[in-house]
């Protein structure tokens, strides 16, 4: 019956995700596939089928997106896979192609996921849009510059109280930094905050501590142990699975408290911001070790709704020539007129100061990369001068790009 690419019945579910995880060589649990099954949303789950089977897939979540002075609409790609025997056959462009139309289609101007390799997506105009930091450091090196007294109390708690507390915390930080997407209840207690066996590879429970000032939550953390001795004594790790904090203070006691944890040798963290405020808070940064990795690759589905959709550091006009081969609608030449940190956006027949692929313009719209950084890597052309100095005061912003969870 061939091969093809097309939505799931509810009953496919379950082969599905099964198709998909042996794809990355998991194995699927009645208790992961209901875990899973509680955050997708069927509808926008594909499958690809070899007649009646199911041979791989990908789905999206339904996000709002922290963008430079908003939010916008954002499918979430995740579960993508094929089984090894059918890869090279054209399903896995079939269901992108397919997978970049319906997230327009239900109206949302970006497309974000977190890349098993990014080799594999920027096929499909996916740009590296943030970078993520990770860092270790031995725990008699995390030595504050300037130690100070504790502006709050910091305790352990539960996952029922984390997910009171943790939220308010968690939205406050995701308002003022692009590549944060919106948590509900639903994604708090059954992602965020879930602590399954599977997940703990070889590791400890995943303990919650909440700073809070007067009874008002300010930081959180969510760590596990990995437990090691010799006959010396303690070689055990805390390894943040994240935290957050809403000002500098609170920044430094969460840290405080996760480096005092007694008996660790070390502390590692993943999927951190890459201007890291532990740089310029240690005694000793060089101790972190950070080792900067890719982060958020974000793909433009629909030019003018996410191009007028997103704030400007300053006045003008720039006209980009956009080159785009799978989504031809967003080729062309598009020109942006900034004031008062919004911007109109219009198809114009002007001539080019810019010239851009999809990949190109993913890279800077959140901030992560500036024009003048894609120059230095032979990427995109200017071809008015100093257009790339116009861009990048155009697409400035305050705050760095992270994305704090992969999905």
């Amino acid at each position: 019956m061939g091969l093809e690419v097309r939505p799931i019945a509810p009953e496919q579910l379950r082969p599905w995700m099964e198709a998909v995880e042996t794809a990355f060589g998991e194995d699927v649990t009645d208790e992961g596939f209901e875990r899973f099954r509680a955050i997708l949303e069927p509808e926008r789950v594909l499958a690809a089928f070899d007649g009646q089977v199911i041979v791989g897939g990908g789905a999206a979540f339904s996000f709002q997106l922290t963008v430079p002075g908003g939010r916008l609409g954002a499918g979430g790609v995740t579960a993508v896979g094929m089984l090894p025997t059918h890869r090279r056959r054209g399903l896995l462009r079939q269901m992108m192609v397919r997978q970049l139309a319906d997230i327009r289609v239900a109206g949302e101007p970006l497309a974000v996921l977190w890349a098993s390799e990014g080799n594999i997506y920027q096929r499909f105009g996916y740009g590296l849009a943030s970078l993520n930091g990770s860092i270790e450091i031995a725990r008699e090196r995390a030595v504050f510059r300037r130690p100070a007294d504790w502006s709050g109390d910091v305790r352990l708690v539960d996952a029922d109280t984390a997910a009171g507390g943790f939220p308010p915390i968690y939205a406050q930080v995701a308002a003022r930094t692009p590549g944060f997407y919106g948590r509900d209840d639903n994604w708090w207690r059954k992602r965020t905050l879930a602590d399954p066996e599977s997940w703990r590879r070889g590791m400890s429970r995943k303990f919650f501590c909440l700073l809070e000032r007067a009874g008002t939550p300010a930081a959180y953390a969510m760590y596990r142990i990995k437990d090691e001795w010799d006959d010396i004594g303690s070689k055990s790790a805390l390894h943040v699975v994240e935290w957050m904090a809403v000002d500098p203070a609170a920044t430094q006691d969460i840290w405080r408290y996760l480096f005092s944890v007694d008996l660790m040798a070390r502390t590692t963290s993943r999927l951190g911001p890459i201007d890291h405020p532990l740089l310029l808070m240690l005694d000793e940064p060089r101790r972190l070790q950070m080792r900067v990795g890719d982060g958020l690759w974000l793909r433009i589905v629909d030019v003018e709704a996410a191009l007028a959709g997103r704030e400007y550091a300053a006045d003008g006009e720039l006209v980009i020539d956009l080159a785009d081969d799978l989504m031809p609608d967003c080729a062309g030449r598009w020109r942006i007129v900034a004031s008062g940190g919004r911007a109109e956006v219009a198809r114009t027949d002007r001539p080019a100061d810019l010239r851009l692929d999809t990949t190109d313009l993913a890279a800077i719209y959140l901030g992560g990369f500036t024009v003048g950084q894609l120059s230095r890597a032979a990427r995109g052309e200017e071809l008015t001068a100093g257009a790339a100095e116009r861009a990048d005061r155009l697409f400035a912003t305050p705050t760095r790009p992270w994305c704090p969870e992969i999905f």
